[in-house]
């Protein structure tokens, strides 16, 4: 367990090349100035949570949240072979450690995993439904564990959240975003801009586990394009390319896993 006081880890040796880090400096100027101008630019408010009922697509996510679940706890029998969010982004390292927070991707950066998404295929189905879906895992936040404050990288995305396993005591499952506060709930879908300075706290002793998708926000056309230029850009920088390899790996040892566990069955089965 990890509580709000436990020191957080020094950063990794491989985010402290110069070049890099130079890249990352220049990139948060440029994201600051970009969110002020998209928030400018938005089709919908620009707030911390955001009325659900401003994006229609979601309402299916709602009247079929049970199926996504039961596919979620078919994938959770091979929990240990999820990775923790630090393995697959470094750049995390100060908001995930030690496994505590899991997350089992299903998009990366708009594009589909596909050995991934055959785990969950009706949540597959109903995600490729979703307009400009771009990231999407199924979050495992462990008990007692507490994500410090952080904020996203741009306010031309915005996230949704799926209620899936909540602990009994929800009310002290709960996330903050800028001033407000929301505890989630089995099969309710909550809107927000991770924009905004947020942290998570699960004070219970149970998981809770959620579905996280990003989506392209409603924007006028200049921002939809700046949106589309910082992404396409962004694909050329280490934290897009080295999360990309890493999933990549960890989608085959998953694959693996399961493979390795069917192959027991056969044999036990004979």
């Amino acid at each position: 367990m990890t509580s709000v006081n436990t020191p957080r880890p020094p950063k990794p040796a491989t985010l402290t090349h110069g070049r890099r880090k130079f890249v990352k400096r220049m990139g948060k100027k440029a994201m600051r100035w970009a969110e002020t101008f998209q928030g400018k630019q938005g089709l919908v408010p620009d707030a911390p949570f955001l009325d659900k009922n401003l994006f229609p697509f979601l309402n299916v996510f709602e009247e079929r949240w049970e199926e996504i679940r039961d596919e979620l706890k078919e994938i959770l029998k091979f929990s240990d072979a999820i990775p923790g969010l630090e393995e697959v982004s470094p750049d995390q390292y100060r908001v995930a450690l030690e496994r505590q927070w899991k997350t089992f991707v299903l998009y990366g950066f708009g594009e589909a995993l596909p050995k991934n998404c055959a785990k969950a295929p009706i949540t597959a189905e109903l995600l490729s439904k979703i307009p400009n879906l771009q990231t999407v895992w199924f979050s495992i936040l462990a008990p007692g564990y507490h994500i410090p404050a952080h904020a996203g990288v741009t306010k031309g995305i915005l996230r949704a959240h799926l209620g899936l396993i909540i602990p009994k005591e929800r009310e002290k499952c709960r996330i903050r975003v800028g001033d407000q506060y929301h505890s989630w709930a089995p099969g309710e879908v909550i809107v927000l801009d991770d924009t905004y300075d947020h942290e998570v706290w699960n004070e219970t002793d149970e998981e809770r586990v959620i579905l996280l998708f990003d989506f392209d926000r409603p924007m006028r056309w200049r921002g939809r394009l700046l949106n589309k230029v910082m992404l396409s850009l962004m694909r050329f920088t280490a934290f897009y390319q080295e999360p990309k390899k890493n999933l990549a790996d960890y989608e085959d040892r998953f694959e693996a896993a399961t493979r390795r566990a069917d192959a027991n069955l056969e044999k036990l089965s004979d």
